[in-house]
């Protein structure tokens, strides 16, 4: 079995003693190639060359980010190539092993592999050996002319604002720790605009939502992680289903505390409140704003954008776990 396995060597989580072991403990177990991500995108770059040459299996060591543009690397055909034709899709393409080395980890710790790096490996390995695979889908958003697959969530608004804010300070050397992230939010908070709402959702047999302070996209669940904690707005969201949404009318202290405390707290029910705005396992729907807004995938901030698709993806990758 052929795999090539890209290395952040910027990983949050990993060194490179842990790097070395863990190259080690794969190389024994395939034919191994390993490429260092040197560049934003690059690993986009080096996915699409190892499904061009028929490699049997990509590996990632690196966050979420990482991640997402390994996968986007693997979906999107090398030099305008096309698909092939009918049956399974994710069959025609390498298949992801994902080794957690970022700050979150949430697309690897979803598929319930451990968040230890190496406990994870050794997981991964036993996938192996045993042909174990699992398929799932993913999320897309386009917009403009443009388009990106994401493996577990989205968001226009707020939540996009907290991500750029943290990107800045990772910009300043700092780290994109759960207590970072929770700090930034509650900072930025007092300074968001509360009163006009900039976001309108629509879709295929949907009814228009007009007023949305921001709008949460879920591919699966948790959402995030704050430490060991999984924070669920969309409990029912998984691989084999749609996509799910939780969109906000109110961004008030009384209408958000009840929803931070249940989204902390409950893992199967659904939050309440006439405030706020939900679907669950939809194929596809569109949110448009007034104004451009803050826009983020799988943690990974876009730019600000007025108006991004969102279509469900299903049977989009094999993942060896």
């Amino acid at each position: 079995m052929r795999a090539m396995l890209l290395v952040n060597p910027k990983a949050t989580t990993t060194n490179a003693r842990t790097r070395d072991v863990l190259i080690r403990a794969l190389g024994a177990a395939v034919e191994l190639s390993v490429e260092e991500t040197a560049y934003r995108g690059h690993a986009a770059t080096l996915a699409a060359t190892a499904r061009a040459k028929g490699f049997d299996v990509v590996a990632v060591l690196g966050g979420d980010g990482t991640i997402n543009e390994t996968v986007n690397g693997l979906l999107n055909p090398v030099n305008g190539g096309q698909e092939h034709p009918g049956g399974d899709p994710s069959r025609h393409r390498p298949a992801l092993v994902v080794i957690p080395g970022g700050s979150a980890n949430v697309f690897a710790r979803s598929l319930g592999l451990p968040n230890n790096p190496v406990e994870a490996t050794g997981a991964v390995l036993e996938a192996l050996r045993e042909g174990r695979r699992r398929t799932v889908g993913l999320g897309q958003a386009l917009w403009e002319d443009e388009s990106r697959y994401f493996t577990f969530c989205a968001g226009l608004g707020f939540d996009a604002e907290v991500v750029r804010a943290v990107e800045g300070l990772r910009g300043t050397g700092r780290k994109a720790t759960p207590r970072r992230y929770v700090h930034t939010a509650l900072s930025h908070y007092v300074a968001t605009d509360k009163r006009h709402p900039a976001l309108t959702l629509t879709g295929p047999g949907i009814p228009e939502v007009r007023g949305l302070f921001m709008a949460i996209v879920s591919n699966t669940s948790p959402w995030t992680y704050v430490g060991g904690r999984p924070v669920t707005p969309t409990p029912w969201a998984g691989f084999e289903t749609g996509l799910d949404l939780l969109g906000l009318r109110r961004m008030g202290v009384f209408t958000l505390l009840p929803v931070i405390r249940h989204i902390l707290t409950e893992r199967d029910a659904l939050p309440s409140g006439r405030h706020l705005t939900q679907l669950h396992d939809e194929a596809e729907f569109t949110l448009t704003a007034s104004r451009p807004v803050a826009f983020q995938l799988d943690g990974d901030y876009l730019g600000e954008r007025e108006a991004v698709t969102f279509r469900s993806t299903p049977n989009a990758l094999q993942v060896l776990v």
